[in-house]
């Protein structure tokens, strides 16, 4: 393998991130989350939120999020979400594990933004004893293909799923590059987000990402969740101090900005340098491709890794790692097919 295009979690943890981390590791803290560097991630999450919230570490996006929809469903309830996102399609049921058998409905939309009349038609369906009804929304941001929700694309969304009722969950998994794209963190609270997973994983910290509880009443009893789902660290410390750093070092920020500019510069060099079309608008760090199978079996064999999706169209994922020189040998191989 040359370069891993498969996804932004195959490259290794920021510099920021692991300095913080190194650094961590100096003396004695206190346990289970108690501790300062837990405290200044915290703090600057929130900051970079501009909203005041319960914030709580935890080793994985998965738990993240299933821990989180279980607070706003109950078990013979469901969560309404894009038919291609990550809880839908990537996560083995377990939003229905940590729900105790919530349900997820998947609603469709181009470029894995909910279309707000197919939202509209399921708000609408009667409720009846034998379907489990909707509670929550799940929206992410930004999109298992690469879009970006406008904050009006959100509050047309979220309004709606409100005046019935729901909870409102974001997963954030690839918040930064929604933020480089120019998306503004502080009208996630604004538009009444009830609990968000703020990525770190994908940012370039370790397999870490935190629960951030707006709604305060949610956060009632979550130590104790946390605890009996195994998410919770006895060297809390260590899943904050990426954070710390990325967030300290603004790294967050450029290293997902930097894997937007590499997934662009792909983008444009597909355009003007191969036959093959891009099967989505590329707004945030990924790339897809209209690509036939013998095409993209030549290029694993070539040693670029890159992954079919569920759409038929193979992607790209750019991370804060991705050089500039990987882009241009990649596409020099595209150009061979």
């Amino acid at each position: 393998m040359r370069y891993d295009f498969g996804s932004d979690n195959t490259a290794g943890m920021a510099p920021a991130a692991l300095d913080a981390l190194v650094a961590a590791n100096t003396g004695y803290a206190r346990s289970y989350g108690t501790d300062d560097v837990t405290a200044r991630a915290a703090d600057l999450i929130r900051a970079r939120l501009d909203a005041d919230a319960e914030i709580r570490f935890v080793f994985s996006g998965t738990a993240a999020n299933a821990i989180a929809l279980s607070m706003l469903a109950w078990p013979h309830e469901a969560v309404l979400a894009h038919h291609a996102a990550h809880i839908c399609t990537d996560e083995t049921g377990a939003p229905g594990l940590f729900g105790h058998g919530l349900g997820l409905i998947g609603l469709p939309g181009f470029s894995g933004k909910i279309d707000p009349a197919a939202l509209k038609l399921a708000l609408d369906e009667p409720e009846v004893g034998h379907r489990q009804p909707p509670a929550a929304l799940s929206l992410t941001q930004s999109t298992e293909y690469g879009s970006v929700y406008t904050e009006e694309e959100l509050r047309h969304l979220i309004e709606p799923a409100k005046a019935r009722g729901l909870g409102v969950h974001m997963d954030g998994a690839r918040l930064a590059n929604a933020a480089a794209a120019g998306f503004d963190l502080g009208q996630i609270a604004r538009l009444d987000v009830d609990v968000l997973v703020f990525g770190g994983a994908k940012a370039g910290a370790n397999c870490t990402e935190a629960i951030v509880m707006f709604d305060r009443k949610l956060a009632r009893r979550i130590d104790n969740r946390l605890k009996q789902a195994g998410q919770t660290a006895s060297k809390g410390r260590f899943l904050a101090a990426p954070f710390l750093g990325l967030l300290e070092s603004n790294a967050w920020e450029t290293g997902a900005a930097h894997a937007n500019l590499m997934a662009q510069r792909l983008a444009d060099g597909i355009a003007a340098k191969s036959t093959f079309v891009l099967a989505h608008p590329v707004e945030a760090n990924a790339v897809f491709v209209r690509m036939p199978p013998e095409a993209h079996q030549r290029l694993n064999d070539l040693g670029w890794a890159c992954y079919r999706f569920d759409d038929g169209s193979v992607r790209f994922v750019c991370s804060w790692a991705t050089q500039e020189d990987a882009v241009d040998e990649l596409l020099a191989a595209i150009a061979t097919l």
